[in-house]
């Protein structure tokens, strides 16, 4: 077997060191993803510049480069809170959110990559203690469900906002009573709406006996109008008009056998 030229040796070396050096400076940004660069040798963190965006890069083997998630995420969060009234509060709300992009060294170099344990959550966690303390646990169960959503994200953003961090949303999933307090708001509500029931079918019918007084008292009107507007002589006219109509009828056989006190005639008889 033949020996290598001495200068194959050293050729090798320099291509295995090649590959190493590659290896550690070529960094892959997925999607989804931005890239903090850390300059060992160039004062930390980069801060000044846009952070790597999505795909393939080279950088010098003694920096580093830090791959967040710059996305939207969602946090789930369970906690315990006090109402108003100092009644233990079971509380989960869901928070939306992700990095300020153009800020993301600014958040590595001062949060870490912990900044949702560290920043984040104890944000959500105080804005939601103090929003609930303000409701009771009945405007908690039913009518401010909407409103404390809101207040919650309000309080919570108005504490991130200058952590680098942007607040999409805070969705509050479900609110858990004590179950001696939830039965108790339970049975008020049904009470509640069984007097609305009630008090609706008083009101209908009390409007039902309005409109028949209404209605009796627009005959009792008419027929005292009508009373008032009829004589004798008029009387006596639609009695003849009614007399003659009724004689006729091809299906009527009329006899006259006088008169009637009102100097009608009377008629009788039929087919």
């Amino acid at each position: 077997m033949e020996k290598l030229p001495k200068i194959a040796l050293p050729i090798v070396v320099i291509a295995i060191i090649i590959i190493v050096v590659l290896s550690k400076s070529a960094v892959t940004i997925g999607s989804g993803e931005a890239g903090v660069l850390y300059k060992t040798f160039g004062g930390g963190v980069v801060t000044d510049e846009p952070p790597l965006e999505e795909g393939f890069h080279i950088v010098a083997p003694w920096n580093k480069v830090f791959v967040y998630e710059v996305r939207q995420q969602e946090k789930l969060e369970k906690m315990n809170v006090l109402s108003s009234n100092g009644l233990d509060i079971k509380l989960e709300a869901s928070v939306w959110f992700q990095p300020k992009y153009n800020q993301l060294g600014k958040l590595h170099q001062e949060k870490s990559e912990q900044y949702i344990d560290r920043v984040l959550l104890p944000a959500i966690r105080s804005a939601a203690r103090s929003v609930v303390g303000r409701y009771t646990p009945e405007q908690l169960y039913s009518s401010k469900r909407d409103a404390i959503q809101q207040e919650i994200f309000e309080e919570t953003q108005k504490i991130v906002d200058d952590q680098y961090i942007q607040l999409n949303e805070v969705l509050v999933r479900d609110v858990t009573l004590p179950p001696t307090i939830k039965d108790a708001i339970e049975r008020k509500l049904k009470q509640e709406q069984e007097s609305l029931e009630y008090e609706f079918r008083l009101v209908t019918a009390q409007k039902e006996a309005e409109k028949v007084i209404i209605e009796a008292q627009g005959k009792a009107d008419a027929n005292r109008i009508l009373s008032a507007s009829l004589t004798d002589k008029i009387l006596q006219d639609k009695g003849i008009e009614a007399t003659v109509k009724l004689s006729e009828s091809p299906n009527s056989k009329v006899i006259v056998i006088g008169s009637g006190d009102s100097g009608m005639p009377i008629i009788l008889g039929n087919q």
